[in-house]
């Protein structure tokens, strides 16, 4: 049985996944990111997954943030336990500029996604989870091997910055297996082939 590749991101509602500013412009989406309806999102993302697989930017932006969740007794629970397993996770960390893995439990890919995805899922169990790189999420998106999406969509419109779906990817049907709003017009949704 070949494992299931899952994808998270988290959009405003012009489909941007940042904003103008570049890549740390994460205004439209970063006063969502610790609602109950996020926190609850957040366990359904990994609570299934054995393997994450990150951008270098995010891979040493995680770095710096989710160990110190990890060792703080006062974190949300929900924050805790998913930095616990970002933390103890195998991670594969695409890059073409790193020389060694930023984490432990870190292996470097400097391959293209899809086939290092398509490794990944012949061996081992559990899902491989796509976390938050939407360098990542777009080649596997265009070569059709993402089994689900964890999407959040922000009740903002950003006005510019990258969208995830762009023109040209290959035509595809999602069953919406779940979802949820939150207080702030948030939405929690799960999509699956």
């Amino acid at each position: 049985m070949t494992r299931r590749v899952t994808a998270n991101l988290s959009l405003t509602l012009d489909g941007r996944y940042q904003g103008p500013g570049g890549p740390t412009d994460m205004s439209a989406i970063v006063s969502y990111a610790t609602t109950e309806v996020a926190r609850h999102h957040l366990t359904q993302i990994w609570e299934n997954a054995t393997t994450a697989v990150l951008g270098r930017v995010n891979a040493e932006g995680f770095l710096g943030f989710w160990p110190t969740v990890a060792a703080d007794e006062n974190a949300d629970p929900r924050d805790r336990a998913y930095a616990k397993w970002l933390v103890d996770a195998e991670k594969v960390v695409f890059s073409t500029t790193l020389t060694e893995a930023p984490w432990n439990r870190a292996r470097l890919a400097n391959a293209p996604v899809a086939e290092v995805v398509k490794d990944l899922k012949s061996t081992g169990s559990g899902d491989i989870l796509i976390n938050s790189s939407a360098s990542l999420i777009k080649p596997l998106l265009a070569a059709d091997l993402l089994d689900r999406m964890y999407i959040m969509i922000c009740p903002e419109i950003a006005g510019g910055g990258p969208r995830l779906f762009e023109d040209g990817l290959p035509a595809s049907s999602w069953h919406l297996t779940h979802q949820e709003a939150g207080e702030k017009g948030e939405l929690a949704l799960v999509y699956d082939r």
